[in-house]
Parts: C-alpha cells; structure tokens; sequence
C-alpha cells in the first residue's frame, strides 16, 4: 500500500487492484474466444460498447446461432481475430441467436 492509497476513494484502490488480475482475465478471455472460433463455422463478432460500469464486450455468433460474449481490453482487439466484426449499436444482434435462445429455452437439444 503506497503512502497516500488510504485517502484515495475505495473505488480509485479497487480498480489500481483489477489492473494486475486484467492482464490474465484478458488471455483467458482471448483463449476462449478463439476457442470457440475454431470449434463453430461461420462465427462473427458483435462488440458492445465500453458502459461506465464495463469495459467494452464482444459477443461471438456462429451459424447456427449459438453465442458466448466476453469481456474485452479494446474493440481494437477483436479485429485481430481474423472474423467479421459489426459494431452491436449498428446492427444489433442477428435473428440466428434469437432463434438459439429460444431453442434453448423451449428445452429443444442445440444443434451440434
């Protein structure tokens, strides 16, 4: 603890304390995105924007619709993917991951 971090507001040390664990949350995030990219055809992005609660998120959507959305460093980042990447603000989400949601919800097996 530094000198003067005990007059700093809780919320200021807790965010100094996050930066240390982002960097491994950051490659674990990265690991499953590619992951996921490589066991799906068809997969694009959908990058959310940074909220002042969040930092900016990607949602990943194969063709048949089933998703995972992580956390990300910057929107920079998901280009290096190698897959398409839409802005969600502009185009929304496609009515493939509805369907799957739906799908799912109803109990009905996913599609492999």
């Amino acid at each position: 603890m530094g000198l003067f971090t005990r007059w700093r507001p809780a919320r200021v040390r807790a965010s100094a304390g996050q930066r240390s664990r982002s960097n491994g949350e950051a490659r674990a995030a990265r690991e499953h995105l590619e992951g996921f990219i490589r066991s799906r055809a068809g997969v694009e992005a959908f990058v959310e924007p940074a909220t002042t609660v969040l930092p900016p998120t990607v949602v990943l959507v194969a063709s048949s619709g089933e998703w995972t959305r992580r956390r990300v460093p910057s929107a920079a980042a998901v280009r290096d993917l190698g897959i398409p990447v839409y802005d969600a603000r502009l185009v929304g989400y496609p009515q493939r991951m509805r369907e799957w949601n739906e799908r799912v919800k109803r109990g009905e097996a996913p599609p492999p």
